[in-house]
């Protein structure tokens, strides 16, 4: 596959042109991996077009050239590499550059004021404006960690039973994923069961699952830098009420509807509302307080944002979760997510979107 790095390096220089800066310092290591394909846990990234610079420590100082290649250049410095920045900014002319004010720091911006016959301008995610559209390398990193997710879950969803702690059940999720090929886990973790399910966020905790419980799984898999973010909400050891079927499926009905409906083009609130307005229908709207979904890219969580205030629109190419949810506090929560890449032609659901409920032994 085509190496997308000098488009990428393109579009940028082109985006501060058209700001009027001459060039960017990119502190954001998921920003730097875009860029350059530099891995490292340390590093600044100088774009001064036509040249990117790459400022690191020691102990990238085999790893960072072969990751990055050609597409920039790599300074090593074995005790600072702020120090290291001005070295490399003295080697340019005097400019207005750009930095990540969501990035920076009130220290490091102390650093950059100090950095004589340079004008300084924060920019808020100039880079992330980029990532928003994912190529098709992208995508297929994503579909990868997908496969990944799913393929552990398969494994170790046939073992859990009433009698296991929660945190029994993420511990083999975890191994399996690992095994089955994540490179990291891409967010902790979330195993609840019973009353517990109804914190969205919930700590994997040492609960006993009981049986007739509820039990909600929040897990990703990281396959070459690039997440996936599933949940599938199963019951352990019984049979579901009438409670528990009207509540799932009132949630399968709107993930259904917003996975048919959502397209490129239409603001996030919309895409929002495509869910949320099946949900208030049946009786739960104030049950479901989080927003639909996000983008899922680098990170796991990233633009766009499908929420009742985002008025930005989706464009085509991005990829994003649609993951609605009710939440009965004392009584336990509902929430299945799948990950969608938004094409020109319409919505491609990257996941498996098994979501039948599954009534476990």
């Amino acid at each position: 596959m085509a190496d997308s790095r000098p488009a990428r390096q393109r579009a940028l220089a082109l985006a501060l042109e058209a700001a009027g800066l001459e060039g960017l310092l990119v502190q954001s290591l998921p920003n730097i991996r875009y860029l350059t394909g530099f891995t490292g846990s340390a590093g600044l990234l100088l774009v001064r077009p036509p040249d990117l610079v790459l400022i690191t420590d020691f102990r990238y100082a085999a790893q960072a050239p072969r990751e990055t290649g050609d597409t920039a250049r790599v300074e090593i410095d074995p005790s600072s590499i702020w120090d290291r920045l001005k070295r490399v900014l003295g080697e340019y002319p005097a400019g207005r550059l750009g930095f990540e004010a969501h990035v920076a720091t009130v220290k490091e911006r102390g650093r950059l004021d100090a950095v004589a016959g340079q004008q300084w301008t924060g920019l808020l995610e100039p880079v992330e404006a980029l990532r928003l559209v994912k190529d098709a390398g992208e995508v297929a990193a994503i579909r990868a960690a997908v496969a990944v997710a799913q393929a552990a879950l398969g494994e170790v969803l046939p073992t859990v039973r009433a009698g296991q702690r929660e945190i029994d059940v993420a511990a083999a999720l975890e191994r399996a994923l690992r095994l089955q090929g994540s490179e990291w886990h891409p967010f902790q973790t979330i195993v609840a069961s019973g009353p517990r399910s109804a914190l969205p966020h919930a700590r994997t905790s040492e609960r006993t699952i009981r049986p007739g419980d509820w039990l909600l799984l929040d897990f990703g898999a990281q396959v070459d830098g690039y997440c996936a973010d599933l949940t599938r909400t199963v019951l352990v050891g019984g049979v579901a009420d009438a409670r528990q079927r009207a509540v799932y499926e009132a949630v399968r009905e709107a993930q259904r509807r917003a996975l048919d409906n959502l397209r490129a083009g239409m603001p996030g609130r919309e895409a929002d509302q495509l869910a949320r307005e099946v949900i208030v229908r049946r009786g739960f709207g104030e049950a479901f307080g989080h927003s639909l979904g996000h983008g899922l890219g680098l990170e796991v969580h990233e633009a766009p944002r499908l929420s009742p205030t985002a008025e930005a629109v989706i464009p085509a190419g991005a990829v994003v979760t649609v993951e609605p949810g009710i939440y009965l506090p004392g009584w336990g929560g509902v929430r299945l997510e799948d990950d969608v890449y938004l094409g020109a032609d319409g919505p491609v659901v990257l996941s498996d979107n098994r979501v039948e409920l599954l009534e476990l032994p």
